[in-house]
């Protein structure tokens, strides 16, 4: 039940997880851009486009999209995704999406008309004129990756690669396709198709670098460890994976309270998420980061 793994990037993938950062305004405080980026995104959309994007949500219908930008043949740039959408026929949609997935939008010709639409304002407003130095890292991370690809196992790659996810091979499941993402940063968006998984991973690349300041993910690492329940759940983890009951259980929190701390966790890349299809079925501890952090402070306190 292996299913084969591959990296991609294209400039439309940074667009759709650009409007993805946006969208999701309840993760605004948990993403290294920043509400103070939002607000600034915002300020360059017309008030019309800001409503309709203020009104859109992550939902099933969104998810579709991440789908359709896979299947588009020319994904090299906006313009290619748009001409290859509005060619389509809501019959052509059908087609493509029922091999995937068994949810369809309510009218797939107003869906086609509304993607076309978010796509082509926010391309104009806001992607056009991102740092082209952003495009070009997350090239440069699939470049990267795919030549790390051959020497590793499955596993470790996904690992390596994702900071901490691990997909069951499952029954049906044939491909994980990893796409580098900027924008939503250090969140991993994942999206579940039935013989395909689309993982848009944090590439862990920043603007501007400043040597003097640890980067946003070691700096991560560390904050995450000093908290006592996160130490407790890390202690916990240790003696084998958990679900989340079970940490729950352990922890006598509520279950909102642990979640946060078990996402802090995961964003930190301190333990692993364990996922056969769309389930998320446990957490285990990533020893590795652990050894990790002493190895990035040491680095950052020598300057080298």
């Amino acid at each position: 039940m292996a299913f084969r793994l591959d990296v991609q990037f294209e400039p439309v993938h940074e667009l759709i997880n650009s409007l993805h950062a946006y969208i999701c305004r309840s993760s605004y405080k948990k993403t290294d851009l920043s509400s103070a980026w939002a607000e600034a995104a915002r300020m360059k959309l017309t008030p019309e486009f800001a409503t309709a994007l203020s009104e859109m949500a992550i939902d099933a219908d969104w998810k579709l999209t991440f789908l359709l930008v896979h299947l588009c043949p020319d994904k090299s740039d906006v313009t290619g995704f748009l001409k290859w959408l509005e060619s389509l026929s809501p019959g052509d949609m059908y087609e493509k999406i029922a091999e995937y997935s068994s949810y369809f939008p309510d009218n797939m010709s107003s869906f086609r008309a509304r993607t076309l639409r978010v796509f082509e304002e926010w391309n104009h407003a806001y992607f056009s004129s991102i740092n082209p130095d952003i495009l070009i890292s997350l090239q440069e991370e699939k470049r990267r990756r795919l030549e790390q690809l051959p020497s590793l196992s499955t596993e470790q790659f996904v690992d390596t690669t994702t900071n901490g996810l691990v997909f069951k091979p499952i029954q049906g499941l044939e491909e994980v396709i990893l796409i580098p993402q900027y924008h939503f940063q250090p969140i991993n968006v994942i999206n579940y198709y039935g013989k395909l998984t689309l993982c848009c991973y944090s590439a862990r690349v920043y603007f501007p670098e400043n040597k003097d300041v640890m980067n946003p993910q070691n700096y991560r690492m560390l904050r995450s460890i000093g908290e006592k329940s996160r130490l407790k759940i890390l202690r916990y983890l240790h003696q084998g994976p958990r679900s989340f009951i079970e940490i729950v259980r352990h922890m006598k929190l509520s279950k909102g309270i642990t979640h946060d701390h078990i996402s802090n966790l995961r964003r930190a890349g301190l333990i692993y998420a364990h996922f056969e299809g769309e389930t998320l079925t446990e957490y285990s501890l990533r020893p590795g980061a652990l050894e990790e952090i002493q190895k990035n402070l040491l680095e950052y306190i020598s300057g080298e």
